[in-house]
This record gives C-alpha cells, structure tokens and sequence, in this order.
C-alpha cells in the first residue's frame, strides 16, 4: 500500500512538473533589432508614392461547342 502511495505521488510529481514551467516561444519574446528594421521599412514603404497598376483587362473565352 505504502509503494503505490509513494508511486502515485512520484507520477503526480512528474506529469504536473512542465506546468509549473513558464515558457515563451522565441516568437514571443521582442528583438530590439527586428523590431527597428520593421519600424525603418513601414517608414520607407509610407514616404515612397504609390504606384498606379495599369487596367487588366481579360480575355473573352469562347464556350466549346459539344457535338451531340
């Protein structure tokens, strides 16, 4: 009885162990770097003049014709 109280409490132990663990993916955590390049290419992208894309214009496609 003794041997599966002190099992059950060695696995308790062991499955909420990597809950107590707080973790951030590195996704999460800012980068000073990234962060000022973004910063520059929002500003590079806002002071250039947008472009005007020409008209695009499609093509009639013909139905194809069944022979019955």
């Amino acid at each position: 009885m003794k041997f599966h109280l002190i099992a059950s409490m060695l696995v308790m132990t062991l499955v909420s162990a990597p809950a107590l663990v707080l973790a951030a993916p590195p996704t999460v955590t800012p980068s000073p770097g990234y962060d000022r390049r973004l910063q520059e290419s929002r500003s590079a992208t806002t002071s250039m003049p947008a472009t005007v894309n020409p008209a695009v214009t499609h093509r009639k496609s013909s139905k194809k014709k069944h022979a019955n």
